[in-house]
């Protein structure tokens, strides 16, 4: 795949960094909405359309619509699909599992991020889905925590299968971390060097520099890994059958601490909790 060639690490100045949160706050706010206005009956076009809508009218551009052949606001991948589900007609029910990804673009600077849903509420869900999310959430924190300045980059990966590791042992489970699908630089682009793995990665890592700007992506599923492509040429699915969970969060890192640019609160709640220094970054 030549995944690791794609070494190279440049950081942003201060001012990069105000616009990327401009965008990554963008990203936020949608998915809260779209989160907030989920429920069975809805179709994935309709999130679709809602996303678009959002983000058009707060100044800026889906930028998946960028990406070459994609026309669409938001991936939508339900249940067994990992990643790139493609919004349509396809009706969501109560139960399903619902992977959100999203992205904008606003003055030429870009945030990208992903969260699972279950339509219905919680309530609604299967328990070890509710598990699944979680503790890919947790392994995507995991990450962040290990992304420092002067420190190999694939300690990132490392850190997010360890945390995975740990929850197989306690779940009594074994989760599958999807390794043909990896996180990426962002900036001017949605995906830039370097590529960030979700998993533990032998020899030579790039080292991270100050003001580096990566998305971070864990994509785990509750069978194994294996997947494969529809013929729509875009979706992922596992080849089992089993559901699928996607977290992710666009990151800066500096050498004062880290900000997570797609959060909200910047990360500063989480990152206490695990110890990290929280760079707050305006946005511009």
């Amino acid at each position: 795949m030549g995944l690791f060639s794609r070494d190279r690490c440049e950081g942003k100045t201060p001012e990069q960094l105000a616009m990327m949160r401009t965008a990554g706050l963008l990203v936020a706010r949608t998915l809260e909405l779209v989160a907030r206005q989920v429920r069975p009956g809805m179709t994935t076009l309709d999130l679709d359309t809602l996303a678009e809508t959002h983000i058009r009218d707060h100044g800026g551009i889906p930028n998946f619509q960028l990406v070459p052949g994609y026309r669409h606001t938001l991936c939508t991948s339900v249940n067994d699909e990992i990643v790139h589900g493609i919004p349509g007609s396809r009706v969501l029910e109560a139960g399903d599992l619902l992977s959100v990804d999203c992205g904008a673009e606003v003055a030429g600077w870009n945030g990208d991020a992903a969260l699972p849903l279950v339509v219905g509420g919680p309530e609604a869900a299967r328990p070890e889905d509710l598990e699944l999310s979680e503790d890919t959430e947790t392994s995507l924190w995991a990450g962040i925590a290990a992304l420092r300045v002067d420190r190999p980059l694939y300690d990132v990966g490392a850190a997010v299968e360890d945390s995975l590791t740990d929850s197989s042992t306690r779940r009594g489970r074994e989760y599958g971390i999807v390794e043909d699908y990896v996180g990426h630089g962002i900036g001017t682009s949605m995906h830039m060097d370097p590529q960030v793995p979700n998993y533990r990665v032998d020899g030579r890592s790039p080292k991270v520099c100050d003001g580096l700007t990566i998305a971070i992506e864990p994509m785990v599923t509750l069978g194994d890994q294996d997947n494969t492509i529809l013929e729509d040429e875009w979706t992922v699915v596992t080849r089992d059958g089993s559901r699928a969970a996607h977290w992710e969060h666009s990151v800066a890192v500096t050498e004062a601490g880290t900000c997570v640019l797609t959060a909200l609160d910047g990360g500063r709640e989480r990152l206490a909790t695990l110890g990290v220094p929280f760079a707050d970054i305006t946005p511009a």
